[in-house]
C-alpha cells in the first residue's frame, strides 16, 4: 500500500524516480523524499556555495583548514545522499542519472587536496572546482526545473548560433566601413586616443553599442565632425540593435516552447503511467466480465497515507468530484485524476457567528449597527476610503517642512496619537504610501494584470536560480583573474592611490574619475554587483588593468546571460502571461467548484448530510434549516509549482490519445544535462 501511496504522490508532484518496488527500498525512498532529508540537502549546498564568502578573495577571511573542514562535511554530505539513492532505484538507472553529482563531488574532494598540499608548501594556487559548485544545485534530484531550463537552453542552441553568426558578420562588415570612414580623417575620443583606427576595438565598441551603453559617446566625434556621419550609426543601430535582437528573441521563443512542449509530453506521460500502475495494483472486478474499478474504501485508505492530514469533509469532497454518480467505486479514467485533484488548494472553512455577535449580540442586532454594516458594503463606502487614500498620498508627496501640509496628512486618516519618534513616523508613511495598491486594484484591468503578475511569481524563481548558478560561475572565474586589480578606499582616506582607485593603470580613465572603484572583483558580493551591472550593460574597466583579452570575459557574459538566458527567461514570462491572463479553469476545478456551491445551495443533500455527520471534526453547526457549517473554498486558481503551470501551458495540444499508458515514457528518468551541455 506504501507503493501505492508512492506512486500516486510521485504523480502529484511530479517527480520522475520510478524506484525499486522493493520493501526496503520503498522504505528508503519515503526517507529519501522526507521534507526534512531535501531541506538538509538545500542547507548544505547554501553553505557550499557560501564558502565563497570566506574563501580568498574573501569578504571576511577565514582560515584554510576552517573552509576546508565545511566543505569537506558537504561533499560528505552529498556522498552520503548519493548512497541513499542509489539503494532506492535500480543499480542499472544509477548511472545515468546522478553521475554528474558524482563527478562534481571526486573533482572536489581531487582539488581540494591538491590547494591544501600547495598552500602549505608555500605555491601558488588556484580552487579551479569552486566553478562546480553551482552545479550541484542543477543536479540534485529536486532541481528538475533548473535541468529543464538547461535543456531548453541547449537544444535552443543550434537556432540562435545561426542567428548570432549572422549578427557578428554584420558587427564585423559595419566595423571595416567604420575603420575606411573615420580611421584616416584624425578624429579624436573626448580622452584624447585615436578614434577608430584599431578594427579590433572598433569591433569591441560597435557590439557595445549594441547594448547602448557606450550610447551617444562612440558617436559624438564622427557627429561633431559631420552630421551626415550619423545615418551611418542609425543604419547600425536599427540594423543591430533592434532587428537582431528581435530575432535572438524570436528564435528563443520558438525553440524554447517547441522544446519545452515535447518535455511536458513526457512529464504528463510518465505522470499517468505512475497513476496507472498504482490504478493495476488497487482495482478490482466487479462481477463477470466487468470493468475494473477502486471502490471508495480502498481510495479512502490511499488518500489518508498519501495526504494524512486531509479532513474527513475535504476528502468526502474530493470522491463526490471523481464519483460523481454516487455509485460507490470509480474506474481508471477518475482514478488517474487524483494527482491533479490533489494539487487543488481547498480550504476547509467553519462557518461562526461575528465575535461581537457573541459577546454582544443586541448591540450587533442594533439598528445603527445593521446600518453601519451596510454602508460598509456599499461602492460609496469604497469610493469615499479611495479618495481619502488619494488626498492623503497627494500631501504626502508636498513639501513635509511646511508645518500646514505636516498637519493634513494626518487629517486624512485617523490619529491614534501617542508617537513621538520621526524614525517611528516615517515607517508609518511608507507604509500609508503602499495603500496606493489599493486604488490600482480597484480598477478590472489593473488587478487582472497585477493578479497575473502575482500568479506567475513563484514559478518564476526557477531562473533566479538560473542566474544565480551562472552568476556564481563568472564570479569564480572573475576572482581569480581580476583580484586586486581594482581597489576601493573610504570617503574620508587620504591614501594618494585612491584618485586612481589603487592602480596606475587607470590613472586619467573615465573609470577613475566616476570613482567606480568599488565595481571589482575582490571578493564575492562586489562580484556578483559587477555582473549585475553588466547585465544591465554598464560599462567596466578591467581591460585597462589588465589585458585587450580581458574583453572576452565580459563579451562572453552578455552573450550567455543577456542573449541567451534573459531572452529564455522573457519566452517563459510571455507564454505564462498569456496562460493566466486568459485563464480558463479545468474540468476539475469546475467540478470541484460545482460541488461546493451545490454544498452551500444545499442541493447535494446526500454530500451535505455526510458533511454534517462528520461536523464534530470541527465542531458543532448551527441548527436549522440554514447551510452547512462546514464549507469549502479553493485557495488560489494559480498553479502551485512551475510543473502544474507548464503543463497548463500546453494541457491544449496534449490529446489524451497521445498517451499510451502501457507503454513507458521515452525518458522516463530525466537525465541530468551532462557537463558539455551545462
Amino acid at each position: 500500500i506504501w507503493c501505492l501511496a508512492l506512486y500516486v504522490s510521485d504523480a502529484q508532484y511530479n517527480r520522475n524516480i520510478f524506484f525499486d518496488t522493493s520493501p526496503q527500498a520503498v522504505r528508503l525512498y519515503l526517507l529519501y523524499n522526507h521534507w526534512f532529508m531535501q531541506m538538509l540537502v538545500y542547507v548544505f549546498i547554501i553553505i557550499n556555495l557560501a564558502l565563497a564568502l570566506f574563501e580568498d578573495p574573501a569578504l571576511v577571511p577565514l582560515p584554510i583548514w576552517a573552509t576546508s573542514t565545511i566543505e569537506i562535511i558537504c561533499l560528505s554530505a552529498f556522498t552520503v545522499r548519493m548512497v541513499h539513492y542509489a539503494k532506492v532505484i535500480p543499480r542499472d538507472k544509477f548511472w545515468k542519472d546522478p553521475k554528474n553529482i558524482c563527478i562534481i563531488v571526486i573533482l572536489s574532494f581531487i582539488d581540494l587536496t591538491i590547494y591544501g598540499a600547495l598552500k602549505a608548501t608555500g605555491y601558488f594556487a588556484i580552487r579551479w572546482s569552486r566553478v562546480l559548485r553551482p552545479l550541484l544545485l542543477v543536479n540534485v534530484t529536486e532541481g528538475r526545473q533548473l535541468r529543464r531550463a538547461f535543456r531548453s537552453i541547449r537544444n535552443a542552441l543550434p537556432q540562435i548560433s545561426y542567428v548570432f553568426f549572422l549578427f557578428m558578420f554584420s558587427v564585423l562588415v559595419f566595423s571595416l566601413m567604420a575603420l575606411k570612414l573615420f580611421g584616416k580623417r584624425g578624429l579624436l575620443t573626448i580622452d584624447g586616443s585615436p578614434y577608430f583606427t584599431n578594427y579590433l576595438d572598433i569591433v569591441f565598441d560597435l557590439y557595445v553599442l549594441v547594448t547602448t551603453a557606450n550610447s551617444p559617446d562612440v558617436m559624438m566625434p564622427a557627429y561633431n565632425y559631420s552630421v551626415f556621419f550619423t545615418v551611418f550609426f542609425i543604419l547600425y543601430i536599427v540594423i543591430n540593435t533592434y532587428t537582431f535582437m528581435s530575432f535572438f528573441l524570436a528564435v528563443v521563443y520558438n525553440n524554447y516552447k517547441k522544446y519545452l512542449k515535447e518535455e511536458v509530453r513526457q512529464l504528463v506521460k510518465a505522470r499517468r503511467l505512475k497513476m496507472c500502475r498504482a490504478f493495476s495494483l488497487l482495482q478490482e472486478t466487479r462481477g463477470e466480465g466487468g470493468e475494473p474499478v477502486v471502490t471508495q474504501a480502498k481510495w479512502n485508505h490511499l488518500v489518508k497515507l498519501v495526504k494524512p492530514n486531509i479532513s474527513i469533509a475535504h476528502r468526502e469532497l474530493l470522491w463526490s468530484v471523481l464519483d460523481d454518480q454516487n455509485k460507490g467505486h470509480i474506474g481508471k479514467i477518475a482514478f488517474v485524476q487524483l494527482a491533479d485533484l490533489l494539487s487543488i488548494q481547498v480550504i476547509t472553512v467553519k462557518s461562526q457567528p461575528h465575535p461581537i455577535q457573541i459577546c454582544f449580540p443586541s448591540v450587533y442586532n442594533s439598528s445603527v449597527s445593521r446600518f453601519i454594516r451596510y454602508m460598509v458594503r456599499t461602492r460609496v463606502f469604497v469610493y469615499v476610503y479611495d479618495l481619502i487614500i488619494l488626498v492623503n498620498a497627494v500631501f504626502i508627496g508636498l513639501d513635509e517642512e511646511n508645518p500646514v501640509v505636516s498637519n493634513a496628512e494626518w487629517d486624512c486618516v485617523l490619529y491614534a496619537g501617542g508617537y513621538t519618534s520621526r524614525q517611528i513616523l516615517d515607517i508609518v508613511f511608507i507604509l500609508r504610501v503602499v495603500r496606493l495598491i489599493r486604488l490600482v486594484d480597484s480598477i478590472k484591468r489593473f488587478r487582472a494584470i497585477i493578479n497575473t503578475l502575482i500568479k506567475i511569481g513563484p514559478t518564476i524563481l526557477t531562473f533566479g536560480q538560473l542566474i544565480v548558478v551562472v552568476y556564481y560561475i563568472f564570479a569564480m572565474v572573475g576572482m581569480e583573474l581580476f583580484k586586486g586589480k581594482v581597489q576601493f578606499f573610504e570617503p574620508n582616506s587620504t591614501s594618494p592611490d585612491q584618485e586612481y582607485c589603487g592602480n596606475p593603470l587607470l590613472k586619467g580613465t573615465t573609470f577613475a574619475k566616476l570613482n567606480y572603484c568599488k565595481n571589482n572583483f575582490n571578493n564575492v558580493v562586489s562580484s556578483f554587483i559587477v555582473l549585475l551591472e553588466l547585465t544591465v550593460v554598464n560599462q567596466c574597466g578591467f581591460t585597462a588593468v589588465t589585458h585587450v583579452s580581458a574583453r572576452i570575459f565580459f563579451v562572453l557574459f552578455h552573450i550567455v546571460v543577456v542573449i541567451i538566458i534573459i531572452n529564455i527567461f522573457v519566452a517563459f514570462i510571455l507564454e505564462a502571461f498569456l496562460v493566466e491572463y486568459t485563464f480558463d479553469k479545468s474540468d476539475l476545478q469546475t467540478s470541484l467548484e460545482k460541488k461546493i456551491e451545490e454544498l452551500e445551495d444545499g442541493v447535494d443533500t446526500g454530500l451535505v448530510d455526510a458533511m454534517e455527520s462528520i461536523d464534530n471534526e470541527l465542531g458543532p453547526s448551527e441548527t436549522g434549516k440554514q447551510k452547512p457549517s462546514l464549507m469549502f473554498k479553493i485557495a488560489s486558481r494559480r498553479s502551485r509549482t512551475v510543473d502544474g503551470l507548464l503543463q497548463r501551458m500546453f494541457e491544449t495540444d496534449l490529446r489524451h490519445e497521445d498517451f499510451n499508458e502501457e507503454e513507458e515514457p521515452e525518458n522516463i528518468n530525466f537525465s541530468n544535462p551532462v557537463f558539455d551541455s551545462v
